[in-house]
């Protein structure tokens, strides 16, 4: 590794839990910034001393100021980025801008989409959404021609993870995008398993949404998901999930229909998670200080010691083994991989399982090898108990 990308362990020391547990978690939930209590306590302290005056102060702006910082990580125009609780809620305004009875109502996207956003799309069938499913062939990577073959001119959008949850495989999402095009689709981008470890650059991408949320690989805890929207396509669209904070004049409390504000202001709705704004705020701004490309760098070469430290045990990969094609995380299904993630919780070494993936590891910025070494010693330590215990 690099002197630049060593660099990086320069912020370990603004993260407490890393001083004692092994942290190969943050494609779950990253790790708390020891600045975030801080800004819990100047919430705490705002709201004690300053009461309602707090929302003009301070609190109405907050949505804006988080959203700016989401902006510049993604390479977004500036006012592009609404804030919401989570990705289902960004995906259910999406689809609030659009009518499924005509005959362009087809959704498209694939079983490795994270299952609460599918749950969602099949539940749009009530509104006359026909929905196409593409099954993957081997559950690490997306057909990516079947993708594009059932993407046609009767699909209205295309909602897809640009990267996979159980096997960290990047989805082509230009191409996606482009083929989406060519029909007269939108494409909406599940960025939450990319930004933060994986560059994206939604000009570039040309993408017509992306969505996602702060509590992994940006450090930002719960309660604060995105939603870009492209500018042309915020100035012509109208949700119909909406509230009081998406009316021109919030504070005029009108009656009757609403009047959009301007974005981002026009696809939010109801009152604000406030908290999570705050708590949001200190993990982005240590990802944009680190530097997405370099955390990009230093994270393809940790998921590849990991990949050759498990190939090296004989233990099962469900990761891509292009290294173009795998984000920040490694799905390792060695023998009795449940059990195994249970005993490694125990022994502080973090992270977790999923079906048909495994025991899912993922360094961060923060991470050092020797970390990697640990916690598969620590899987060897276990498997051999069990057998002893046999």
């Amino acid at each position: 590794m690099t002197t630049m990308l060593d660099d990086l362990l320069r912020f370990r020391g603004e993260f407490p839990i890393l001083a004692n547990t092994t942290y190969l978690i943050s494609n779950s939930l990253g790790a708390m910034p020891r600045a975030t209590q801080q800004a819990l306590n100047e919430y705490a302290e705002t709201w004690g001393t300053r009461g309602v005056r707090a929302w003009e102060e301070t609190w109405w702006m907050l949505a804006h100021e988080v959203g700016g910082l989401i902006e510049g990580l993604m390479n977004a125009e500036r006012d592009t980025v609404s804030l919401h609780q989570n990705v289902t809620q960004c995906q259910a305004v999406v689809a609030s801008c659009f009518d499924f009875s005509g005959k362009r109502n087809k959704v498209v996207y694939t079983d490795m989409n994270f299952p609460s956003v599918m749950y969602f799309w099949h539940a749009q069938r009530s509104r006359g959404a026909r929905v196409h499913m593409v099954p993957t062939d081997d559950g690490i990577h997306v057909p990516t021609e079947r993708l594009l073959a059932a993407i046609d001119e009767e699909t209205l959008l295309v909602p897809v993870s640009h990267v996979i949850f159980r096997s960290a495989y990047i989805n082509d999402a230009k191409a996606i995008v482009e083929r989406a095009h060519q029909v007269g689709a939108r494409v909406v981008l599940d960025t939450f398993q990319s930004l933060g470890t994986v560059p994206v650059d939604v000009r570039d991408l040309n993408v017509d949404f992306a969505c996602g949320g702060v509590l992994k690989w940006l450090c930002g805890g719960p309660g604060t998901a995105y939603l870009y929207i492209r500018p042309d396509l915020g100035r012509t669209l109208s949700p119909t999930l909406t509230g009081w904070v998406a009316h021109e004049r919030p504070f005029q409390f009108e009656i009757g229909p609403i009047r959009y504000a301007e974005p981002p202001y026009k696809f939010m709705n109801g009152t604000p998670n406030v908290p999570a704004l705050y708590a949001a705020r200190p993990g982005l701004k240590i990802v944009a200080d680190a530097g997405v490309a370099s955390i990009r760098a230093k994270s393809k070469d940790q998921v590849a010691k990991l990949i050759e430290l498990a190939d090296t045990r004989g233990w099962k990969v469900n990761t891509p083994r292009d290294p173009e094609k795998r984000g920040g995380t490694v799905s390792i299904d060695m023998p009795n991989s449940k059990e195994v993630c249970a005993e490694l919780l125990k022994r502080d070494v973090l992270v977790d399982w999923r079906p048909k993936a495994g025991v899912r590891m993922s360094p961060h910025f923060y991470t050092t090898d020797a970390e990697l070494e640990t916690a598969i010693q620590t899987v060897e330590e276990i498997l051999s108990s069990m057998a002893v215990a046999k």
